[in-house]
């Protein structure tokens, strides 16, 4: 049987792995409140971002003499070491507790105490030395660091994903270039519209998801601004005069991002709209995604009893009963992720009108539906530029094919031979069966040769300036 120590709390005694680095509060945390059975260690940006907080809290604390330096340095380096990834497995809170982010507050703070007690020579669970609320927690409470945390970890992950969106663009600005003269069949409402290159749609994809790139980025800095300071409500009660001032320029130092106090602190702590916007934002990024993924479904349908005018990368079998078969597995896994996306969005806007008064403490939610699609937008991304963009091809015969047999590029004639002449050939193709340009020929009204070079004219941008 392993070895068991026993710590008591303002509840009574509970019996831990002596060991364990967490303490009484999180072991009750984390038997009360396993909601989703995925402990808050499994979202590593949002526990560095944690651990950057307390260990600027205890640089603060130490500068305004509320703690002792050997204290102070001892928590630094337990902050330190979490930073680094180390001692993780002690993180065993739900990330979606009900307790507003206080079990998880004091898992951190517990982490943080023990491990100082092991660096000062001190014993597991006798803070006797550092203590979880004294010294760890000094000068803060749950309702600004944990948000605080929050936007420091989202704040570092939104970069990451737009730095892959932005990647997908890329990759989608050269196969615009790749298809930039192969002509193309336009349609709308699933009906022939009019001639153009196929590298126009791409240029107009690799526009959007460059667009999706800047938005994530612009949206990031409003991030900037924390409630930390604030302790409980926004009075700032708990901390000593200078300690924000403190707090903020540590907190700057160690993650060199310049992130600063809220102009009006009971704002920031009653109110969580930010993270509707950027969850709003990666809404719009993973559904627009999900739009170009669908476009390249039907492009590439067949082989032979679809459009199959593009050719995705086979990557795997589609069918374990139909040999050959192969599945636009990568670009239905896209337009999957858009569906999940817009379900977290949905839960962070009910999450943020459900707050009441000065704090929301629905903020685990929200920490987790958006965190979740920070990793769907960033896979998405990511997966389909890998695995779908960069090895697409394009059937430049198919692809004409489909346009000069198309009453489509009927427009492209009108200047030419006027509009009853083209509507004639128009219908007399459709009676005989006959593509568009055929019957063009047939009829002695322009060769083939002729139709194609003018259709192709047509496909191109008119530089109209309007």
């Amino acid at each position: 049987m392993s070895e068991q120590r026993n710590e008591h709390d303002t509840l009574g005694d509970v019996q831990l792995p002596a060991q364990a680095l967490y303490g009484a509060n999180a072991w009750r945390g984390a038997r009360n409140l396993a909601f989703s059975g995925h402990a808050f260690a499994g979202e590593p940006a949002f526990v560095k971002a944690f651990a950057q907080i307390k260990l600027a809290a205890a640089l603060a604390n130490r500068d305004q003499q509320q703690l002792a330096p050997e204290v102070a340095d001892a928590i630094a380096a337990a902050c330190g070491e979490l930073i680094d990834g180390r001692h993780h497995e002690h993180l065993v809170v739900d990330i979606l507790e009900g307790s507003g982010g206080t079990s998880t507050n004091m898992n951190m703070n517990e982490v943080i105490a023990n491990r100082a007690q092991q660096l000062l020579g001190g014993a597991i669970g006798c803070y006797d030395r550092v203590h979880p609320n004294d010294h760890v927690n000094r000068s803060q409470s749950t309702n600004d660091v944990y948000p605080s945390a929050m936007k420091v970890a989202v704040h570092a992950q939104l970069a990451d994903v737009a730095a892959e969106v932005g990647r997908l663009s890329d990759a989608l600005a050269d196969k615009a270039r790749a298809f930039e003269n192969l002509l193309h069949l336009g349609r709308t409402c699933f009906q022939d519209a009019q001639p153009m290159f196929l590298g126009q749609a791409f240029g107009g994809y690799a526009s959007l998801t460059r667009r999706l790139a800047q938005a994530l980025l612009g949206v990031r800095e409003q991030l900037l601004e924390l409630p930390l300071g604030g302790t409980a409500i926004g009075t700032g009660l708990g901390s000593q005069p200078g300690y924000k001032r403190a707090v903020f320029a540590h907190l700057a130092q160690l993650t060199g991002v310049p992130f600063r106090a809220a102009a009006d602190p009971f704002d920031a702590m009653q109110n969580m709209d930010v993270f509707s916007r950027v969850s709003a934002e990666l809404r719009t990024a993973a559904t627009a995604l999900g739009k170009v993924a669908s476009d390249l479904i039907l492009l590439g349908s067949g082989p032979n009893g679809g459009l199959a005018e593009l050719q995705l990368p086979a990557v795997q079998a589609g069918s374990s009963i139909m040999p050959g078969k192969v599945n636009p597995v990568v670009p239905m896994g896209v337009v999957q992720a858009g569906f999940a996306v817009v379900g977290n969005d949905a839960c962070v806007a009910q999450c943020i009108q459900a707050g009441q008064l000065e704090i929301n403490h629905y903020e685990p939610a929200v920490l987790s539906r958006v965190c979740d699609s920070l990793d769907l937008v960033r896979n998405a991304a990511r997966l389909f530029r890998v695995h779908c963009i960069e090895g697409l091809e394009a059937d430049a015969a198919r692809n004409e094919e489909l346009v000069l047999k198309s009453s489509a590029v009927a427009t492209s004639f009108l200047g030419q031979l006027g509009y009853d002449t083209v509507a004639a050939v128009v219908r007399e193709a459709a009676r005989n069966g006959r593509p568009f340009v055929e019957q063009l020929e047939h009829k002695g009204l322009m060769t083939a040769r002729d139709a194609r070079a003018l259709v192709r004219s047509a496909a191109s941008v008119v530089p109209h300036g309007d």
